[in-house]
C-alpha cells in the first residue's frame, strides 16, 4: 500500500500498480482486502488469548480499539491542520474503514455462535447486494447513483467526502463497511481452522479448494453484481478473500511444510507493527508535501525531479522512488522489530 500510494509522480505509475477506474481488479486492489482479511484471521488468535474473560470487558477492548485506528485516520486526513479547513476534512479513509470493519466484525464474533458466523456472512453480503440494486438509482452499481455516494452525501456531507473521482463520493463509504465486516468475518472463519487443524497439508488441502470455489463464486456473482472495490461488492468480497486463500495456501507449503523461512523476513518485520507502518507513512509524506517546502515545490517533487527521473526515467524513476521510501519506513519497523516493541493500534 505504501508503494501504491507514493509514487514519484502520479503521471507515470506502471498499470499493475493503479486502481481499477471502477469495474474489475488490478494487482493494487487486492491489497487493501488482503489487509482487512488478514485483521480477520489475526482477531482468531487475539480473541483464544482473551477467551474466558467478561465479554463487557472485551467489548469495551474492541470499541477503544476502533476509535483508535478510526481517530487516527481522521487525524492523518487533517494532518498537518493548516492545509485543509476542518469544514472540508474527508471524515472516511482506509484506516477508518479498517476500524469500522474491525469493530463491527469483532461484535458479531463477540455476541454470536461460532457456527452462526457463516450463515451471518451470507446475510451481510446478500443483504448489501439487495441494498444496492433496490435502493440505487438509475444505474445502481455506477458512480453517480450508488447508494453508497447518497448515504454518504445524506450523513456525511459533500464536503467531506473524497473528490479522487471527479464527484464527491468516497470509496470507504459508510455503507460500504458492511461487506468488509465480511471480509473480515471471512478471515476469522477460515483463521480459526488454523488452531482446528493439525495437519498442514490438511490445512493447504481446505484453503485452496475453498479459495478456488470463492474465486469462482465471486467471478460468477460478478456477472450480476460487479467487482468494484470502489463499492467493496459482495462479489468482490468472494474473489478477494478466495485469492488471500490462495495465497494463504502457497505460504504455508513454502514457509511451513518447505522450510523457506528466510526470504519472508521483510514481510516479518513490517508485520509486527503493521498499522502504525501504514499510519507512519502517510503522516511522514504530508510532512514532505505540506511542511517542508522550499522555492515552490517539495522534497518528494524535487527528489523525483533531480534525482530520480533523470537517474531511473519515468516510470522506473516514479516507481523507484516509492520503493526507497518504503524501504525507510521499513527501517524504522525493523528498529522496533529487533527490539520487539509492538505499538498496537
Amino acid at each position: 500500500m505504501i508503494i501504491v500510494n507514493t509514487p514519484g509522480t502520479w503521471k507515470y505509475v506502471y498499470t499493475p500498480l493503479k486502481h481499477a477506474s471502477w469495474e474489475g481488479s488490478t494487482p493494487t486492489d487486492l491489497v487493501f482486502p488482503f489487509f482487512v482479511f488478514i485483521v480477520g484471521l489475526s482477531m482468531v488468535f487475539s480473541f483464544s488469548r482473551i477467551a474466558g474473560q467478561e465479554k463487557s470487558a472485551i467489548a469495551l477492548k474492541i470499541l477503544r480499539r476502533t476509535a483508535l485506528i478510526f481517530l487516527v485516520g481522521l487525524f492523518l486526513n487533517w494532518f498537518p491542520f493548516f492545509h485543509k479547513n476542518i469544514a472540508d476534512l474527508r471524515i472516511m479513509g482506509v484506516l477508518q474503514k479498517i476500524a469500522l470493519s474491525y469493530g463491527g466484525a469483532a461484535f458479531i464474533v463477540l455476541y454470536a455462535r461460532k457456527s452462526w458466523l457463516p450463515y451471518i456472512t451470507a446475510v451481510v453480503l446478500l443483504g448489501y447486494w439487495a441494498l444496492l440494486y433496490g435502493l440505487g438509482g438509475e444505474i445502481p452499481y455506477g458512480l453517480d447513483d450508488n447508494i453508497v455516494r447518497t448515504v454518504d452525501l445524506k450523513i456525511l456531507g459533500e464536503s467531506h467526502l473524497y473528490g479522487g473521482f471527479g464527484i464527491p463520493f468516497d470509496p470507504e463509504g459508510l455503507l460500504s463497511c458492511l461487506p468488509s465486516i465480511g471480509t473480515v468475518l471471512l478471515g476469522y472463519i477460515f483463521g480459526s481452522r488454523i488452531l482446528a487443524v493439525e495437519s498442514k497439508s490438511k490445512l493447504i488441502q481446505e484453503y485452496t479448494i475453498a479459495g478456488a470455489l470463492l474465486v469462482g463464486a465471486g467471478l460468477v456473482w460478478g456477472m450480476s453484481f460487479p467487482i468494484i472495490k470502489a463499492l467493496w461488492t459482495s462479489s468482490y468480497v468472494l474473489y478477494t478473500a478466495g485469492l488471500a486463500l490462495l495465497v494463504f495456501a502457497i505460504l504455508i507449503y513454502v514457509i511451513d511444510v518447505a522450510g523457506w523461512k528466510k526470504w519472508a523476513y521483510p514481510f516479518r518485520v513490517f508485520g509486527l507493527n503493521p498499522l502504525l507502518a501504514y499510519a507512519l507513512s502517510g503522516l511522514v509524506f504530508r510532512l514532505f508535501i505540506y511542511v517542508f517546502k522550499f522555492d515552490g515545490t517539495h522534497p518528494y517533487k524535487w527528489a523525483y525531479e533531480h534525482f530520480f527521473n533523470p537517474t531511473f526515467g519515468n516510470y522506473f524513476g516514479s516507481f523507484f522512488q516509492a520503493f526507497t521510501y518504503m524501504a525507510l519506513i521499513w527501517f524504522f519497523s525493523w528498529l522496533l522489530y529487533r527490539k520487539n516493541i509492538v505499538i498496537k493500534l
